[in-house]
């Protein structure tokens, strides 16, 4: 929750150049922004936050205890291999929170994809109930879903991955410059604050490099039924990704917003991260690291 709202301004600017907003398409990263306070309001940089915070706090909770679940079952699984049972586990834990909270998402991007005069839906029952009654019931509320899931695994298991193996590198190596020795439950040594944010960052980042044609996917697949020009969007993981190509090409249509994506992603993880490492160490839920 720290995370999300921590940049819900970029994500909010992110998903209207993801979709082609017809207000703020031919925009960038900080002129789509000053265009939104100018235009809506300073309050509509949140709009759909309320909708995420809704749909964060189980999906987090849910990611982060799967991942130490599945931690456990892939280093049984993988013995041999520590690096495969990471990514397996990350895979695993993003699929499973992904499955029980995914048509928050989709409400969540309907709300955020709204411009003030145009709005479609009040909020996030109305959302909920519209595309139940109207777009094929639980199908519509998980459209986008098989790209979703697709670019979950390795964006997932990636960033669980890059953090546990930059975290123990830095434990290991320069334990002098990234660690605090206050730490109760880990033999001594704990990773401070801001060699936690700055692993998780670097972790964001590179998953966030491979996972992003599928995210832009998600999003034209989840507001394809707002307005009748982009109802093509709406036909199928395949044929979406093959009309982004043929209409935008690779950097401004599978790609597009990658940019802003990596100012909001690198942050968004390393809170997400920093935030949960200090809650492990408040709750005495640490269980210790081998190196």
């Amino acid at each position: 929750m720290c995370s999300k709202s921590a940049v819900a301004p970029l994500d909010r600017i992110k998903i209207l150049l993801q979709a082609h907003n017809s207000h703020y398409r031919h925009l960038g990263v900080f002129s789509g922004l000053k265009e939104i306070v100018r235009k809506e309001s300073l309050i509509a940089l949140y709009k759909g936050n309320g909708a995420q915070m809704v749909r964060v706090f189980p999906y987090a909770a849910t990611q982060f205890t799967a991942f130490e679940f599945y931690s456990q079952l892939m280093n049984r699984v993988f013995a041999n291999n520590k690096h495969a049972g990471k990514f397996a586990a990350g895979s695993c834990a993003g699929a499973t929170a992904v499955m029980l909270t995914y048509p928050l998402d989709v409400i969540r991007a309907r709300l955020a994809f709204q411009v003030t005069g145009e709005h479609k839906y009040t909020g996030i029952s109305h959302a909920a109930i519209s595309i139940f009654r109207h777009e094929g019931g639980f199908r519509g509320l998980y459209r986008g879903f098989v790209p979703t899931l697709c670019g979950m695994v390795p964006y997932a298991g990636l960033s669980f991955y890059f953090f546990e193996l930059l975290k123990m590198c830095c434990m290991k190596y320069a334990p002098q410059f990234t660690c605090t020795p206050s730490s109760r439950n880990t033999g001594g040594l704990a990773l401070s604050v801001s060699a936690k944010l700055l692993c998780g960052g670097f972790a964001g980042a590179i998953a966030q490099s491979f996972s992003y044609p599928m995210d832009v996917t998600r999003r034209r697949m989840q507001l394809a039924m707002m307005n009748p020009e982009t109802a093509k969007f709406g036909m199928g993981m395949v044929r979406t990704l093959v009309l982004i190509y043929r209409e935008n090409g690779i950097v401004n249509g599978l790609y597009r917003g990658m940019s802003i994506n990596y100012l909001r992603a690198s942050p968004m993880v390393a809170v997400s991260f920093a935030v949960y490492e200090l809650m492990k160490q408040l709750l005495n839920l640490d269980t210790g690291l081998k190196l």
